[in-house]
């Protein structure tokens, strides 16, 4: 936090989020802000009273991290440590993603498309995400050429989150490797 709080965990200021829209609408979509994912991180060092919560499908404990990136693997929002039986839409739900809007401190942001004006920013996510005017999803089955090509950039543009979170499994494996050894702890004390 001493070292990267400053530059990297806060909120957009005006000038980022001028920044972001402009990004976003080089790339053909105007109005977006970056794309939102979570991945869990495999916790190896879970302690065994947490495993179950922390557990599911893979049988390894792991950790949610919820990220907002753009595409230049700047995070702007995370959301860490959820219990990794969680899935997007349950972290979603207790995620302060939105916080700044329900609260009135979003900043203002307005964009044309097709001809009608928007007032609200959105992100880029998969199929998971509810149908909220902040997220645009892909088209699953596209059934012409705008449809699809639609579809494969907004695919192409949503993997800068995918991006970001492989950029930060391979240089943060502090979450990944075990934190201390045991040889290393504290003998327990005895009553």
């Amino acid at each position: 936090i001493q070292l990267f709080g400053e530059e990297y965990l806060r909120r957009p200021t005006k000038e980022d989020l001028q920044r972001l829209l402009y990004i976003g609408e080089q790339r053909g979509f105007p109005g977006m802000v970056g794309s939102i994912d979570c991945m869990h991180w495999e916790w190896k060092n879970c302690p065994t009273a947490w495993k179950g919560q922390y557990t599911r499908g893979s049988g390894k404990p792991t950790i949610v991290l919820e990220a907002v990136a753009s595409q230049d693997l700047w995070i702007w929002h995370a959301f860490f440590g959820l219990p990794g039986t969680l899935n997007d839409i349950n972290v979603l739900d207790r995620s302060p993603v939105f916080d700044d809007i329900l609260e009135g401190r979003a900043l203002r942001v307005r964009y044309m498309v097709n001809g009608h004006m928007y007032k609200l920013a959105y992100y880029l996510t998969d199929g998971i995400y509810p149908k909220w005017s902040t997220f645009i999803q892909s088209i699953t089955l596209p059934q012409c050429p705008k449809q699809a090509l639609f579809a494969k950039w907004q695919e192409a543009a949503r993997k800068d989150v995918e991006r970001a979170f492989g950029v930060l499994q391979a240089r943060f494996t502090i979450v990944k490797n075990p934190i201390f050894k045991k040889e290393n702890l504290p003998e327990p004390r005895r009553s």
